[in-house]
């Protein structure tokens, strides 16, 4: 039994644990670092350790937080998303330190992190798999001009040790390909520690699907139907909508089965998500596994009624997954709108500093996701994400309408955000109809910043008719 967790993380992710382990009955420790005292998460968690002074290392420090997780005496780790949640050397250490990491063992952690290890164990599984290379570091460039000559143009690079969108460059020509080359493996070792690059296929303007896994340690798997993540912007998502409203129910149960498979192949237990790309054919190919709660969790859970995170504490206890793949049966459309603290028009840089009002949407259906409130400083040392606004409607055009409303209502001051940005997506005609891939937001920037430009414009006429009008008024004596 589970009575005490410590959340190896910060900020959304890990206020959403300290959530799910009162639900529990659980008590929760959080850890901080200097910048990060006054963030909720240390607030609101049972009790609430330093780490150190500087803004990320102490999230990394894998041996003081197992240490602090001892002398607290916290019974498991859970790693949220991001820093060691996906660092199988990390799961390895609180596993040997008798802890029980909340997510996958770490030889699972270990296989499916390295992507050119997953694709051919897929293959091996007879999961589809795009076409691509091994790992190609010990190639000379002669050996990889000819590799992706017989791949076929476009093809794309990415970190063997990759996610998140980092680790990745596009190559549409062989002049371009050398070059190229070398800023993947920068980038790969910069942001992994890990210069290990391989080749694939350019699927052109795909779709990006991903299932959610659900698995206990006695080999029973189901999946929780699927998120529909295109609408990104360079490689990182920023809406999410469960189910897909462009998958046929035949696609539907035909991906799910693959899904399954592929988690049952890695040996998987505990959440998880299987990553594919659908083209315009309707072929779908596997791309990754995320050994880890996705930042996206929460649509499944609100088509589902499934607490993702309180079942992953459950099933790291030892608990038996009690559900059948029939009885997940998911119910009208849910979106998420990540809100990210960036400046849309100074190329969508970060805007930290003194958030000095905050009103969430608010409403039925509506769900906020967040670390923050009045007079909270965003320090500029991590990711932009400060709330993730999810909506739940009986229809996609309803939760469409949802998703538009609450936009307009949610309003945080003193620094920009990009919720006018996700309001201008919203209201496109493109999204509404389901008419969208993962070029979508790339494709239509221009146009989206001018609906940006003319909404702000029209408030602006608005309020100062507003105004005018309550002048003449008084000037009149009404």
């Amino acid at each position: 039994m589970i009575k005490k967790v410590l959340i190896a993380n910060r900020g959304e992710i890990a206020v959403r644990i300290i959530r799910a382990c009162r639900d529990l009955h659980i008590k929760s420790v959080a850890i901080y670092t200097k910048p990060d005292e006054h963030c909720l998460h240390v607030k609101i968690a049972s009790e609430a350790y330093c780490i150190g002074n500087e803004a990320i290392k102490g999230y990394l420090d894998a041996q003081k937080i197992v240490q602090i997780a001892k002398e607290c005496k916290a019974d498991a780790i859970h790693p949220g998303y991001g820093f060691l949640s996906e660092n199988y050397e990390f799961a390895k250490l609180v596993e040997d330190s008798g802890l029980i990491f909340i997510g996958p063992k770490a030889e699972v952690i270990k296989k499916m992190g390295n992507k050119n290890i997953a694709r051919e164990l897929m293959q091996k599984n007879g999961i589809p798999i795009v076409p691509g290379t091994k790992a190609l570091n010990n190639c000379s460039i002669e050996e990889i001009k000819e590799k992706a000559l017989k791949i076929g143009y476009p093809v794309i690079l990415k970190a063997s040790g990759g996610g998140g969108g980092r680790g990745i460059k596009e190559v549409w020509s062989e002049e371009k390909l050398e070059e190229s080359l070398e800023h993947c493996k920068k980038e790969a070792k910069a942001y992994f520690n890990n210069d290990e690059v391989f080749m694939e296929k350019l699927i052109e303007n795909p779709r990006h699907i991903e299932f959610q896994i659900l698995a206990d340690n006695y080999g029973n798997i189901i999946h929780l139907c699927e998120r529909d993540c295109s609408i990104q912007r360079r490689h990182q998502k920023i809406i999410e909508i469960a189910p897909s409203p462009y998958l046929s129910e035949h696609l539907r149960k035909i991906m799910g089965v693959s899904a399954i498979a592929a988690a049952k192949a890695a040996g998987y237990t505990n959440a998880g998500t299987v990553e594919f790309l659908l083209d315009d054919y309707n072929r779908f190919y596997f791309m990754e596994m995320n050994t880890r709660i996705q930042v996206e969790h929460a649509v499944s859970e609100e088509i589902t009624g499934v607490d993702l995170v309180v079942r992953q504490i459950r099933y790291a206890a030892g608990e038996i997954l009690d559900l059948e793949q029939s009885d997940i049966k998911p119910y009208g459309f849910a979106i998420e709108a990540r809100i990210n603290a960036e400046n849309v028009w100074n190329n969508f840089s970060p805007t930290p500093g003194l958030i000095s009002a905050y009103y969430p949407a608010l409403g039925p259906s509506v769900r906020v996701d967040s670390h923050i409130y009045k007079d909270y400083v965003i320090p500029p040392f991590y990711d932009s994400l400060i709330a993730k606004l999810i909506v739940k409607a009986t229809s996609y055009d309803l939760a469409v309408n949802k998703l538009e409303r609450a936009l307009e209502e949610f309003s945080i001051e003193g620094v920009k955000t990009i919720i006018p940005f996700l309001l201008a997506i919203a209201k496109s005609r493109e999204f509404r109809k389901g008419f969208f891939d993962t070029s979508y937001v790339e494709n239509n920037m221009q146009k989206l910043l001018e609906k940006i430009k003319n909404d702000e414009k029209t408030n602006k006429d608005e309020s100062i008719a507003a105004i005018s009008a309550a002048l003449n008024k008084h000037l009149k004596g009404e």
